[in-house]
């Protein structure tokens, strides 16, 4: 329970700031539906971006505890007032041409205009959040290093025969398919955020290979190779691209942007010690599908973002999807897990 002291800690002041807010504009009845919204938004989170923690562990297990620190007290702020308050404003402020003042104000007092403007500009958002997760997923699955295959001899193949630049290739083609769905006036736009999306992936890979480099200095490389400001920026682009698609399926539920930033914020603490957790209790290592389960999950949720520039996917279908790539994952980890403790 350690791991989630801070969580319940930061649950605390933020349900109390929810029920504040609610009573100020609506009373008792105000604050109970405020809470009630508040919680469903919590667990939405937490279910939409319950393979995010899994592929964070994954990253994270290998960071000393400094990284790890730095990721739960940084990192976090930067998830939830970043990701899911500031870039939603930055976005309807390069769309509308305000500044953020005026957008956080209009966010307040008219929130269905600023939903209106927030979800205009959702093809672009999705693209490239889209883009960067498909290539998550496909770096995964072209892994020739891998030595455990979820899907027998069909993903070794594949990680035998793939490449990072076969991972950019397709996810470039990905991209030009969502141009070719939305009007011609926003084709250049569509196209430029999925090239941005590709591009801040080979970058952060990029800077992530050039810190981890030991022939340079073996000192420094050892050192940097338990935790980097190179995995440290993929992390965070990682959660940007799950953490709009809650944003957005927030507003399904309610206008109110301070409950959505509130709920949105209680699910993101609870990712970050359900990270933190995995990485402790050496998780991934007695369920040793469960990192595969997790960036399968990533690869439909990629898929779903990029489809939905021209058609609309039920929020509870994107989760759910999530969810039982991981289910079947744990399934087939204890059948290993029996398997491999009969053999000894």
């Amino acid at each position: 329970m350690k791991h989630f002291r801070l969580s319940f800690l930061v649950t605390f002041i933020l349900i109390t700031l929810a029920g504040w807010w609610g009573y100020s504009r609506g009373g008792v009845a105000g604050a109970l539906n405020a809470l009630w919204i508040t919680a469903v938004l919590g667990v939405m989170e937490v279910s939409l971006s319950f393979d995010n923690a899994v592929v964070n562990a994954s990253v994270l297990r290998n960071w000393n505890a400094f990284w790890q620190k730095l990721f739960l007290t940084v990192g976090i702020l930067i998830a939830v007032f970043g990701m899911r308050l500031v870039f939603p404003l930055v976005i309807v402020s390069v769309a509308t041409g305000l500044g953020l003042l005026d957008v956080w104000t209009m966010a307040i007092n008219t929130p269905t205009e600023y939903a209106r403007h927030l979800t205009e500009n959702h093809a672009e958002v999705a693209t490239f959040g889209g883009a960067f997760l498909l290539l998550v997923f496909l770096n995964f699955l072209f892994d020739e290093e891998k030595e455990l295959h979820w899907l027998g001899w069909i993903e070794e193949k594949l990680g035998q025969h793939g490449s990072e630049g076969l991972a950019v290739l397709l996810t470039l083609l990905a991209v030009f398919g969502c141009m070719t769905m939305v009007p011609e006036a926003r084709k250049l736009s569509v196209l430029s955020a999925g090239v941005i999306g590709v591009a801040i992936y080979v970058g952060v890979d990029w800077i992530s290979g050039l810190l981890e480099e030991e022939e340079a200095d073996p000192t420094i490389g050892k050192m940097i190779s338990r935790g980097s400001i190179g995995g440290f920026l993929y992390l965070e682009v990682l959660d940007a691209s799950f953490s709009f698609d809650g944003v957005i399926g927030a507003f399904a539920i309610t206008n109110d942007v301070v409950i959505i930033m509130i709920g949105l914020a209680i699910g993101a603490m609870y990712v970050r010690s359900l990270t933190v957790f995995l990485v402790h209790k050496g998780t991934l290592e007695q369920f040793v599908y469960l990192e595969h389960g997790a960036h399968y999950a990533i690869g439909i949720l990629a898929l779903i973002m990029l489809a939905s520039v021209k058609y609309h996917i039920p929020e509870w279908f994107t989760g759910l999807s999530g969810v039982a790539f991981i289910l079947v994952s744990l399934w087939s980890s204890m059948k290993h897990k029996k398997k491999h403790g009969a053999q000894h």
